[in-house]
């Protein structure tokens, strides 16, 4: 078997899993005709495919003039993958199955100040703790997927440089290849999430997508075409680092005045601390019982429901900031939609709706102005989702390198 005809087999097969995956359930024939496949090519897949376990026969479709077709689906519980996402102050992983359903999640805190090594002993020790729980058997996991904020090497699977956490060079792929014997796959966290959403959440059936990570830090992925784009040095969508006040607070770049100063979420807990040191009464006071430490996002957004007019202005003046950011992106890429994902995104309309009145009011085309602009599908497993899809796209997805 020649190294040509054994890569279209492997090109085919990955085609004829995606089409299972994305059409089940589905016949042969109908593969054959949307992969432009032989019947023979197919059959001898499918074949393959079935004594693999990767694909269950089930009901038959309707006849066509014909014996009825068998259908196929995929056997989602036939495979697992890990998908790990290393936040700034936790690193949660998840063991998924084929459909990116979860079989287990564990978190763990990380330490303050924590180094290299650190980082990771927590992530090797949450993995290994999964696995010696044996909910499946280790031959079915496929892989280890990880979402890492910062600027990654998708490619050599190295955190370059991780700004939350001073570190750089984080050779995650490496460590973890030779502790576990998995493939790993690394990417940084917007770019896995916006992966997840495009094939479990809010971006399927679209080709021109933008997912920005609204956290501590903020980041956007940007899917063209229906793939993930990287840019020359794989810094595109660190839209959280695009200057906004040349003359603002220092960044955790090294820069002044970047977005995530003025939009992330340390900045929604500055800013109602400051508000009431200059004397402004509100419920935030009254809900941390007086301590500045116990104030968070998601004490403001408690308080805003409660109708406080500090914590509602707080989260308009953070929604219009991150407005200005996504209206940017809008006219630079112009996509079909932008999903708003992350901790900040759980404030609902206090930030959607400021969100969207500054890209209505300002974008640059009246079509530009009317781009949907919506909450994540995948919540708080967005970012994890997506780094199982890392290691999934592989078994799918022929167009991934």
């Amino acid at each position: 078997m020649t190294g040509s005809f054994q890569l279209m087999k492997s090109l085919n097969r990955s085609i004829i899993m995606n089409l299972i995956r994305t059409h089940s359930p589905i016949s042969r024939a109908e593969i054959a005709k949307k992969a432009k496949l032989t019947p023979p090519t197919v059959t001898n897949i499918v074949n393959e495919l079935l004594r693999e376990d990767l694909i269950l026969e089930g009901k038959t479709g309707v006849s066509k003039g014909g014996r009825k077709p068998i259908l196929l689906t995929i056997n989602k519980d036939s495979r697992f993958v890990f998908g790990v996402d290393v936040g700034a102050r936790e690193v949660r992983v998840a063991l998924t199955n084929l459909d990116a359903e979860l079989v287990c999640h564990k978190r763990s805190s990380l330490p303050q100040g924590f180094n290299k090594e650190e980082l990771m002993d927590t992530i090797k020790g949450i993995i290994q703790d999964v696995l010696d729980e044996n909910l499946v058997e280790r031959s079915r996991i496929l892989g280890i997927g990880i979402g890492m904020h910062g600027i990654v090497d998708h490619e050599k699977g190295i955190a370059v440089y991780a700004p939350n956490f001073g570190l750089s060079d984080i050779r995650l792929k490496e460590e973890l290849e030779n502790t576990f014997s998995y493939p790993v796959k690394v990417e940084n966290d917007a770019r896995a999430m916006a992966l997840g959403e495009l094939w479990f959440g809010n971006g399927r059936e679209k080709e021109n997508v933008v997912v920005v990570n609204v956290g501590i830090g903020i980041g956007a992925g940007v899917i063209f075409n229906g793939r993930l784009y990287h840019g020359e040095h794989g810094i595109a969508g660190e839209i959280g680092h695009t200057i906004i006040d040349l003359n603002g607070r220092k960044c955790a770049c090294g820069n002044y005045g970047c977005l995530q100063t003025v939009a992330g979420s340390s900045r929604i807990r500055q800013k109602a601390i400051e508000e009431m040191s200059l004397g402004r009464k509100s419920l935030v006071e009254e809900l941390s019982e007086g301590d500045p430490d116990r104030i968070d996002g998601e004490l403001v957004h408690r308080a805003a429901e409660q109708g406080d007019s500090l914590a509602e202005e707080v989260f308009e003046q953070t929604g219009r900031f991150l407005g200005l950011g996504i209206m940017n992106l809008i006219n630079f890429v112009n996509p079909e939609r932008v999903i708003i994902g992350g901790g900040v995104s759980k404030a609902g309309r206090f930030i959607m709706e400021p969100v969207k009145e500054v890209v209505e009011t300002r974008a640059l085309t009246d079509k530009a102005r009317t781009t949907e602009i919506m909450a994540s599908k995948l919540g708080d497993q967005g970012t994890i989702t997506g780094a199982a899809t890392l290691i999934l796209a592989q078994l799918f997805d022929y167009h991934i390198s």
